[in-house]
C-alpha cells in the first residue's frame, strides 16, 4: 500500500491486488459495511498520519478507482477540521464521515516519469500485448493509455511488465486528451518499438 500527499487536503493510495488479497477484501466488497473494510480505512489513516501528518476528523470523501487486475485507487479529501468545541461533542465512532464513490475503469493507464522509461516499457510491453495504446505527454510526464480489451492473461502480463517502469495513474483519457499533449493517437507500443531501436 503507497500513500502520496496530492494537496494539503488530499491524498491519494495505491492497494495493490495483494494488498486486498492479504486482507480477504474483494474489489465489491469496498461498497460494503463491513469489519475488514473498515479496518483497512483505519490502517490507510494510520499509515497517512505516520508518514504524510495528514489526520482527519469530520466529513471526508472518498473515492475509489478500481483499476483492472492491478486493484485501486483511493483519494482521500478531507473537509474543514471541526472546532474544538464539535470535537468534544464526537465520540468515538463519529471521528470522520465517509462519502464513497466507485468508478471502474475498461481502461489501464501507466505513467512515465521521463521518455526513456515509457520506450522501456514499450520495447518490452510490445512483444506481449501487440501494437497497442495512446501515449500523451501531461504535466512533465509520459502516459500510456491500454483498452482492456484483450484477454484478461494478456492484460495482466502487460501490467506487470509496465508496473517495472511506471506506475498506474488516476488521470483519465479525457483529461490528457484535452489538457495534455496527444504523442501518439493509436498503435503505441509499435510506434515505440519502431522509432525506437
Amino acid at each position: 500500500m503507497r500513500v502520496e500527499r496530492l494537496s494539503q487536503d488530499k491524498i491519494r493510495f495505491f492497494l495493490s491486488m495483494d494488498d486486498l488479497m492479504e486482507r480477504g477484501i474483494e474489489k465489491e466488497d469496498i461498497w460494503r459495511d463491513i469489519p475488514k473494510v473498515h479496518e483497512l480505512f483505519n490502517d490507510m489513516m494510520e499509515q497517512a498520519y505516520q508518514e504524510l501528518d495528514f489526520e482527519i476528523s469530520g466529513p471526508v470523501a472518498v473515492e475509489v478507482f478500481a483499476l483492472p487486475a492491478q486493484g485501486m485507487v483511493v483519494v482521500v479529501t478531507r473537509g474543514r477540521l471541526p472546532s474544538p468545541n464539535e470535537l468534544d461533542e464526537l465520540d468515538g465512532d463519529d471521528m470522520y464521515e465517509l462519502e464513497v464513490t466507485l468508478e471502474e475503469s475498461d481502461q489501464v493507464i501507466f505513467q512515465f516519469h521521463d521518455f526513456e522509461h515509457l520506450v522501456q516499457a514499450g520495447h518490452r510491453v510490445q512483444p506481449l500485448i501487440g501494437s497497442v495504446g495512446r501515449v500523451y505527454a501531461y504535466r512533465g510526464q509520459y502516459f500510456l493509455v491500454l483498452d482492456t480489451d484483450m484477454e484478461n492473461q494478456t492484460l495482466q502480463k502487460g501490467i506487470a511488465v509496465l508496473s517495472e517502469f511506471g506506475e498506474a495513474s488516476t488521470v483519465t483519457e479525457h483529461v490528457l486528451k484535452e489538457y495534455g499533449k496527444t504523442i501518439w493517437a493509436q498503435e503505441a507500443t509499435g510506434g515505440i518499438t519502431r522509432y525506437f531501436s
